[in-house]
Parts: structure tokens; C-alpha cells; sequence
């Protein structure tokens, strides 16, 4: 079975533009760079040619990559934990039990993760410790650097 992929309607939408241009403007921008790098003369010393290639190689691996998302994608509307707990689409607030720093973060699907703009993926350390979890709880993530420690203080539904 093909790997699901867990995705918020806003995160879809994303895909779907994106796949929308990767297919109609830039692709054609993609042909007209190798046209135009084709007119330069012989190929085979042709740098032009070589990156517009390179770059047509990289827009089509990303559009199979946006087609395989969408074609197995699974969408979070409903929350699969208790009203008053942390589930996919919460936003949390934190707070570091050893440093007293507080820190605000998104638990989303695995494509939408971007944990230096606080968005924690649900299958990170991380998220699945605050997955269930209410205000309140007391958190413990395994981490390289050892155990960290967390209290949930705030936490608010989309």
C-alpha cells in the first residue's frame, strides 16, 4: 500500500496550485530555456543546454512527487482525540520545565512540517508526545541532548 499522506484543506490547496504551475507556466518556461539553449549551436559543449536540461529533470521529479502526494492523501478535518486535547491543526503553547522558555507551535501533517516556522510534524518525537495531551500535562520528548520537559500552558483549535 502507497503511503498516505495526511494533509490539511489549506495544505491541498497549496498542492494543487502548485501542481496547476509546475504543469502550465513553468513548464513552458522550462521548453522555451531549451529552445532557446538548443539555438546556441553544438551541444555537447552547450552549458546552456546541459542546466535548462538539469532544470526540466528537476520540475518533472517535483510534479511526480506533487501527483504522488495528492494521489494518496488523507484529509484532517476532524479531530481524531477529545475536543480539549492536542490533535493535528492544534496550535500549542509550551513551556521548557528546565529553562522556563515558552515557545508556540502548530502540530501538522508530515508535508506541511517546518519546524524552524513552528510547525511540528505529528510523527516527530515531539508531536506525538503533545498528541492527546491537555492543558496542563506535562510532556517528556526523548531527544539526543536527553530528556526535555514540557508544560502544556496553552492550546487552540483552528
Amino acid at each position: 500500500m502507497a503511503k498516505q499522506y495526511k494533509l490539511t484543506p489549506q495544505r491541498l490547496e497549496e498542492l494543487q496550485e502548485e501542481l496547476n504551475y509546475l504543469k502550465t507556466v513553468r513548464e513552458r518556461e522550462v521548453a522555451e530555456q531549451i529552445k532557446e539553449a538548443r539555438s546556441f549551436g553544438d551541444l555537447s559543449e552547450n552549458s546552456e543546454y546541459d542546466e535548462a536540461k538539469n532544470e526540466q529533470g528537476k520540475l518533472y521529479s517535483r510534479i511526480a512527487e506533487v501527483e504522488a502526494v495528492l494521489a494518496n492523501y488523507v484529509l484532517i478535518e476532524e479531530p481524531t482525540y477529545d475536543a480539549n486535547a492536542v490533535s493535528l491543526g492544534s496550535q500549542v503553547t509550551v513551556e521548557d520545565m528546565e529553562t522556563g522558555d515558552k515557545e508556540t507551535y502548530r502540530i501538522v501533517g508530515s508535508q506541511e512540517a517546518d519546524p524552524m516556522n513552528g510547525r511540528i510534524s505529528e510523527d516527530s518525537p515531539f508531536g506525538k508526545a503533545l498528541l492527546g495531551k491537555v492543558v496542563g500535562d506535562k510532556v517528556e520528548v526523548e531527544a539526543p541532548m536527553g530528556m526535555l520537559r514540557y508544560t502544556l500552558l496553552e492550546l487552540h483549535k483552528n
